[in-house]
């Protein structure tokens, strides 16, 4: 198992979370006679996308420390920029689309900035974010929905290749391959460790810790304005209330898969397991027939064990 870990750069909280999510698909598995079939998988798969790209995104936020509590706000912000330049404006679906992330970027520029030039706490920063960001989509179409994109754009999210995985799942599954690649690979990934770990100790040892914060900033924005463009494949079509409590999501999948709130240690594969856990448990759910509404209470109960567990953690080390 330490083998594994080493291999896949997990942190060692990550143990704990594989071994829930291998329990809770055994437990599924008898209590459902429709769980363990390759269609239902595929059917997580398809589910996870949003939250599984934001998670990568948000990685990186946590590894260093921080918090961005703007992603389901920028999420929605993408997705109406993208729908009115394109449905509105005329312009090609594929560069709108190219603009909608844009957008998402440029929120995370803005955030990045308050935080890396005036020490604008994080939870400040990302939380005014979040109101602008959901104020400016509802702003756009004055809070309607547009419809209405082209065949193609939605079989992104519809058409099987070789009968197993669509367009959407295929680009989670590339940012999950490349944002573990940086991590592990690249210099730039243990600056992020070495940031999470001690900023001032990173400082002195030649690191340019404001410029690194401000573009890891920048990509978990980015990075939720593709999600948002993959959840408008998905629904086709866009809506300025998208995205509502997606932040909270997104966090609990990094924190369920261990990567430390306090920063410096976790991991994107850990990521996956906790977007696996968040999307095998509601998929259980509603296999089971559970109502949507204890289904809330469910995952909060989750999310404030992986937290529990996650500061028990810390103070053991």
């Amino acid at each position: 198992m330490a083998s594994v870990r080493k291999i896949l750069g997990w942190a060692s909280g990550s143990t704990g979370p594989l071994i829930g999510l291998l329990l809770l698909c055994l437990y599924l598995s008898f209590a459902t006679d429709s769980f363990l079939t390759v269609r239902n998988f595929l059917n997580i798969l398809d589910q996870t996308t949003v939250l599984g790209i934001m998670a990568v995104g948000m990685t990186y936020v946590i590894l260093i420390g921080g918090i961005d509590l703007s992603v389901g706000s920028v999420l929605a912000l993408s997705m109406m920029v993208m729908g009115f330049v394109a449905k509105q404006l005329g312009v090609p679906l594929g560069f709108a689309m190219a603009l909608g992330v844009a957008a998402g970027a440029l929120c995370g520029l803005v955030s990045g900035t308050l935080i890396t030039y005036f020490r604008v706490p994080a939870f400040i920063a990302t939380l005014a974010m979040m109101s602008i960001a959901r104020g400016l989509a509802s702003m756009i179409t004055d809070g309607q929905q547009i419809v209405g994109f082209p065949l193609w754009f939605n079989d992104l999210a519809i058409v099987r290749y070789g009968g197993v995985l669509t367009a959407t799942v295929a680009a989670m599954i590339v940012i999950f391959l490349l944002g573990w690649l940086f991590l592990r690979f690249r210099k730039e990934g243990r600056m992020v460790y070495a940031i999470g770990g001690n900023r001032e100790v990173a400082r002195l040892a030649g690191i340019n810790v404001r410029k690194a914060t401000l573009w890891i900033y920048v990509t978990s924005s980015a990075l939720a304005g593709v999600a948002g463009i993959v959840l408008a494949a998905r629904l086709d079509s866009v809506q300025p209330s998208s995205g509502f409590t997606y932040e909270l999501d997104t966090i609990a999948c990094v924190v369920l898969g261990g990567t430390s709130l306090t920063g410096g240690s976790g991991g994107i594969g850990g990521t996956i397991v906790g977007v696996l856990i968040i999307g095998v448990l509601r998929n259980g759910l509603n296999l089971l027939g559970v109502s949507p509404f204890l289904q809330q209470v469910v995952i909060g109960v989750v999310i404030a064990l992986a937290v529990a567990a996650d500061a028990f953690r810390d103070k053991a080390d």
